[in-house]
């Protein structure tokens, strides 16, 4: 039986003083996050004292605009909500433009965190039947840099690989850091929030030239990402109330 999700956390919180350690319920889902520093002894820590001996995955995360909404959801009609967003959200802009910043024009202005960039690890104990979610903020916004885990868990070799291609994210240390799903020459790192969701260039074959062609994307407009909203509806609640009535009237 595993470990209760308060007491494993507990025994983190004392053998990692210096790191802040959350437990979401009912699922007793932990996190313990570290600073870079202390990176690779609290990753070394997990594997040879806590028994977590597979990564199943490392992941990067941009917290570019974190907590804000460019849709209005609440006091909606109920024809449906309205589809007028102002600004520029994260990622929904044209090429050469920027997304909104605080203080401009816009419902939520881009939330401009303090800390932009982090990896995150994902750590399985089979002995201990336990899972752990690990995350490390980089330093530098302009150049995230996180220490590789590779030394550690030899499989994170492709997932830093896929961060540092996707989000720029720098794994220092990392045996062979180059880009793993983007095409050659690609420049930017797409999964970024100021990266434009209809990319920076568009490809075509010149008959002129007799090749293919990178331009600045034009046939393209940018795109709104539509949350999935669930509002509160009365309709059942009114439905049901009227059948028992008239059950009762019977």
């Amino acid at each position: 039986m595993a470990e209760p999700a308060a007491s494993f956390a507990q025994r983190l919180r004392d053998r990692f003083p210096a790191a802040t350690v959350t437990v979401v319920e009912p699922r007793g889902e932990t996190t313990l996050e570290v600073a870079a520093h202390d990176w690779l002894d609290t990753c070394r820590a997990l594997r040879d004292e806590f028994g977590f001996e597979q990564l199943t995955a490392v992941s990067g995360v941009d917290y570019m605009g974190y907590g804000s909404d460019e849709w209005d959801t609440e006091g909606v009609s109920s024809g449906g909500f309205s589809r007028g967003v102002e600004g520029k959200g994260a990622g929904r802009f044209a090429w050469g433009e920027r997304p909104s910043q605080q203080g401009e024009d816009r419902i939520e202005p881009v939330a401009v965190p303090q800390r932009r960039f982090a990896a995150v690890l994902h750590l399985l104990s089979y002995a201990h039947n336990r899972r752990l979610r690990v995350r490390c903020f980089a330093a530098d916004d302009a150049m995230p840099v996180v220490p590789s885990v590779t030394s550690i868990w030899v499989g994170a070799n492709w997932f830093e690989r896929e961060a540092f291609d996707l989000f720029g994210i720098v794994f220092e240390g990392h045996p062979d850091l180059r880009r793993l799903l983007t095409d050659y020459g690609f420049v930017g790192h797409p999964f970024r929030k100021d990266f434009p969701l209809i990319g920076n260039v568009e490809v075509r074959y010149d008959e002129e030239r007799r090749r293919v062609v990178y331009e600045p994307v034009t046939s393209v407009e940018p795109r709104v990402g539509v949350p999935r909203v669930i509002r509160d509806d009365a309709r059942y609640e009114t439905a049901a109330g009227e059948a028992a009535q008239r059950e009762a009237a019977k």
